[in-house]
């Protein structure tokens, strides 16, 4: 999960420490496709209401909410959350033609406006409001899918290129690594797609050990041969 700051004005001339108030319960979403719908939980842990909007994605960060097509519904999607309190979040699936045999990904966005202080008048011209944006994975998982995530990362096969260490998942589930470790460094992971490949600049020989995010949101690390 990360975290956009948005300006409302460009002017800054008075700034109040900015930091955002609303949390999402988890770092992903995973959907099965039996389920009528799934329900995600934030809260505003700040002191003062907020008003948040919520939307999904297909990877295009960039796109307006009203203009991205995906075969979900979330409701609602904006709404005032007060100090201390939460909302929830309902996302309901949608007939699709979303594959059948491997993972699909989304994006969960959660957008917070916070109220003006009480101190800075209406007209105030010298105010920066900033919003926060807050995104996260939402895998949709057919029910049709053997084997488990933890499974998957089992049995990735890894092994030795020019270019360094590669990995093939052999899997329909999508992995996403924290970090990578071999021949004494270390480097940021990526996610790794269904049936996908994945080189890195790494010592291909001994063991290769892998951070990945769980279902749950843990990092679990693992270790694997290369071959």
């Amino acid at each position: 999960m990360f975290r956009h700051c948005i300006s409302l004005l460009s002017l800054l001339l008075l700034c109040t420490g900015a930091q955002a108030s609303i949390v999402i319960t988890g770092t992903r979403v995973i959907y099965p496709s039996s389920a009528k719908e799934v329900s995600v939980k934030v809260s505003n842990k700040g002191s003062s209401p907020v008003l948040i909007q919520s939307w999904m994605d297909n990877g295009d960060t960039k796109a307006k909410p009203d203009q991205i097509k995906v075969p979900f519904v979330l409701t609602p999607p904006i709404n005032r959350v007060e100090p201390g309190s939460g909302q929830t979040l309902r996302i309901r699936g949608l007939p699709n033609n979303l594959p059948t045999n491997k993972e699909s990904v989304f994006w969960l966005n959660v957008l917070e406006i916070p109220a003006k202080p009480k101190d800075i008048s209406s007209d105030a011209s010298n105010y920066l409001q900033v919003a926060f944006r807050s995104r996260i994975k939402f895998f949709y998982r057919p029910a049709e899918l053997k084997g488990s995530l933890s499974e998957a990362v089992k049995a990735l096969q890894w092994s030795h290129r020019k270019s360094g260490l590669h990995v093939h998942n052999n899997s329909p589930y999508f992995i996403t690594f924290v970090d990578l470790a071999a021949g004494g460094k270390t480097i940021d992971g990526k996610m790794l797609a269904p049936f996908g490949d994945g080189d890195y600049e790494l010592s291909a020989s001994g063991k290769v050990t892998a951070k990945y995010v769980s279902d749950y949101g843990a990092i679990i690390s693992v270790s694997a041969d290369v071959h």
